[in-house]
Formats: structure tokens, C-alpha cells, sequence
């Protein structure tokens, strides 16, 4: 579960030094099995995770987190609440590394014939010689 907090009349950083504490105390006696912070320029993002759904429904009607979600610093538009990790992932592990493209392959060095070298070495041979 994540919670984003976007900067406002204040910022973010400031609400999540105010209420971080209290946060991460209430997750963990509701059952969290995880918890990081994310600061970005735009603001901070709170991930949590449980164990199951009832415990993720406890902690957010506590209200201690009630309370710290009414005081984020733009209470119209600068709070988001979803399931999933921060950002555009909705997983609840972290992504997995994608495999190379082609698998890592290389093109391989296509052989030069003798005869190139021949015409290369002997000025007088014109180059069209060497066309069948």
C-alpha cells in the first residue's frame, strides 16, 4: 500500500518528519510486514506492506492515520492513497529486470576474403575485378 503526499502551503518533507513516527509505530501494531519512505522533489511517498487486507484496513481507519492524513499540506489535491508500491507500479514486489534485447547477441564480424587484400595490396588491379 502507498501513500503519496504532494508539497503545498508547506512541504511534504515537513509532514513526514511531523507524522512519520506515528505512522510507522501504527503500521507496525496493525500487522506491517515492511515499511520505506521515498522523498522526491515533488514530495514523499509512505509504502507499506501487510501481511493481509484486514490488517491494511485497520490501519487506515486508525485515527492516528487518519489524523495525519487530514493534516498532508494540500488537503484538495495532494494526497493519494492506492494499493501497490509508489510510482506507476501496481505490483507489490518490485518490478523484475526485463532480458536483453536479442538475448545480448552480437553480429559476428562477417570474413574478409584473400582476394580483398590482393586488390587492396596491388594498386594496378582495378577494384571491379573482383565482381563475378
Amino acid at each position: 500500500m502507498s501513500i503519496e503526499v504532494i508539497d503545498g502551503a508547506f512541504p511534504a518533507s515537513f509532514w513526514a518528519e511531523a507524522y512519520g513516527d506515528r505512522l510507522v509505530e501504527t503500521a507496525l501494531l496493525d500487522g506491517a510486514v515492511d515499511w520505506t519512505w521515498h522523498r522526491s522533489t515533488w514530495g514523499v511517498i509512505f509504502e507499506i506492506a501487510f501481511a493481509d487486507e484486514d490488517a491494511w484496513e485497520r490501519f487506515r481507519t486508525n485515527p492516528a492515520v487518519e489524523a495525519a492524513l487530514d493534516g498532508v499540506p494540500d488537503p484538495v489535491s495532494g494526497l493519494i492513497v492506492y494499493r501497490g508500491r509508489g510510482g506507476s507500479s501496481s505490483k507489490r514486489q518490485p518490478r523484475k529486470p526485463r532480458p536483453l534485447l536479442g538475448s545480448g547477441a552480437a553480429a559476428l564480424p562477417l570474413p574478409i576474403e584473400d582476394d580483398w587484400w590482393a586488390v587492396l595490396e596491388d594498386e594496378t588491379r582495378p577494384l571491379t575485378s573482383l565482381v563475378h
